[in-house]
């Protein structure tokens, strides 16, 4: 079987490379000539924990190639899979401007019958505007080529999204066809072979799941983090609060650590998408704003905490930050945390030393020269006023906190991860502050 996937950002080139891996022909097409370049020559353009291997094994046997042109890539195509980026618009909503141009492009170059099924993530009805675009094309050239659009949402987590879609929990597809169902049974039997279930519904339902499930995660996520909050006010241990409410099976422990705010291109993106879907229909989302609303102010916790420790006098301060990416394993840095809190601290006249494991070149690109990128992390700390803690990387779990206390200025420590613990952090001299726990108790 072959397939076609149009993008080739972090969802397309995952799910290319995956798709490849269990046997599937695919080429994988992006307009950006230097990063197909750069793929044909086997250089990954984004970190994704063994992606690089996959990718380099299923190109030499041949199952996974890079173009620049569509009407190649079209070329015995069986389904093609739009990946496309969905950036929000000013209004919240998702711009689809990406999306339509690759249906358009189908309906200029198709031959045969062929499956166009969107993985970007898209609003109710977007759907409909693919298949109008792709008809357009085929009536200006003159054409009947039967042709069905799907929906196929991803639900992969950036640093263990290869073990997602290898393994999914689910596989969901929206489609009104049954030769469109048998042809994406077809794609899928490799993963349903080994158990893992296919949900087949109507194409608005399937676009809704997405936005459903990335929304519902971000609820937790800012209900955690506002019961935190409480907790630090009324003296109560987020981290005991935690484990006496995901012990139970109706909430689960997943996504109910505290910190200081998602980020990403999925949960910001995507809430606020959903938010003004809503809107349009003259509906009020009160409880995703309101997610979105403790978010942002999330963001600002580690400031303020650093702030009221120095007084209010920040300026000429140094403050050393470890993590600079929304999250472990990745090096995405859109909507991080760590760019709100670094812009609070430059605003106030601090200088900013930084480091990450990964993300320092991503750093670099969208902070440019404000800050000191550092390569070491302790490095970091060297005549630093503080160190905040933003990014839970492995190797800043355990570090040697004599070290630390040594090369600080003064022995303060900010937690935005929770991953140190109180009473250690006291006896090791450290004034320690953290998610949800009030530490001075």
């Amino acid at each position: 079987m072959k397939i076609a996937i149009v993008g080739s950002g972090y969802v397309g080139l995952v799910s290319g490379t995956c798709f490849s891996d269990v046997g599937i022909e695919v080429v994988c097409v992006d307009i950006d000539e230097k990063k197909i370049q750069n793929l044909q020559n086997g250089i990954v353009p984004i970190y994704e924990p063994g992606l690089d291997e996959m990718l380099l094994r299923n190109m030499k046997k041949g199952r996974l190639r890079f173009t620049t042109h569509i009407a190649e890539a079209l070329e015995d195509c069986e389904v093609l899979f739009i990946a496309v980026g969905t950036p929000p618009d000013e209004d919240g909503s998702a711009d689809l401007k990406y999306v339509l141009a690759v249906a358009h492009e189908c309906g200029k170059n198709m031959q045969d019958y062929l499956v166009i099924a969107t993985k970007s993530t898209v609003p109710m009805g977007t759907a409909v505007k693919v298949k109008a675009a792709i008809q357009e094309e085929l009536d200006k050239r003159g054409v009947k080529i039967p042709f069905d659009v799907a929906s196929n949402p991803e639900f992969l987590k950036e640093g263990a999204a290869i073990d997602d879609f290898l393994k999914p929990d689910r596989i969901v597809v929206g489609l009104d066809s049954p030769r469109a169902e048998d042809r994406m049974k077809s794609l899928y039997k490799p993963f349903t072979l080994n158990g893992h279930p296919i949900i087949f519904m109507d194409i608005t339902s399937a676009e809704m799941t997405k936005y459903a499930a990335n929304s519902i995660l971000a609820t937790k996520i800012s209900f955690m983090n506002d019961i935190a909050n409480l907790c630090e006010l009324v003296g109560a241990d987020i981290n005991m609060v935690r484990k006496g409410i995901g012990s139970d099976s109706r909430i689960g422990n997943k996504f109910i650590y505290p910190g200081i705010g998602y980020g990403g291109s999925c949960f910001p993106k995507d809430v606020k998408a959903l938010i003004r879907t809503a809107s349009d229909y003259q509906y009020d989302l009160r409880v995703l704003k309101a997610v979105e609303a403790v978010n942002s102010d999330q963001k600002l916790l580690l400031f303020h905490k650093i702030n009221s420790y120095f007084k209010g006098d920040l300026k000429g301060k140094t403050v050393a930050i470890w993590g600079l990416s929304f999250k472990p394993q990745t090096d995405d840095m859109r909507e991080a945390p760590s760019l709100v809190i670094i812009q609070k601290l430059l605003d106030a006249g601090v200088r900013v030393k930084a480091y990450d494991p990964i993300a320092m070149k991503e750093a670099k690109r969208v902070l440019g020269d404000r800050i000191a990128y550092l390569d070491d992390q302790y490095e970091a700390l060297i005549d630093a006023d503080c160190l905040v803690l933003v990014t839970e990387w492995p190797e800043f779990k355990f570090p040697n906190f004599k070290i630390v206390k040594k090369l600080l200025n003064s022995p303060a420590v900010f937690d935005g991860r929770n991953i140190y613990d109180k009473l250690e952090m006291r006896r090791n001299g450290f004034d320690y502050f953290c998610v949800g726990i009030d530490t001075g108790k």
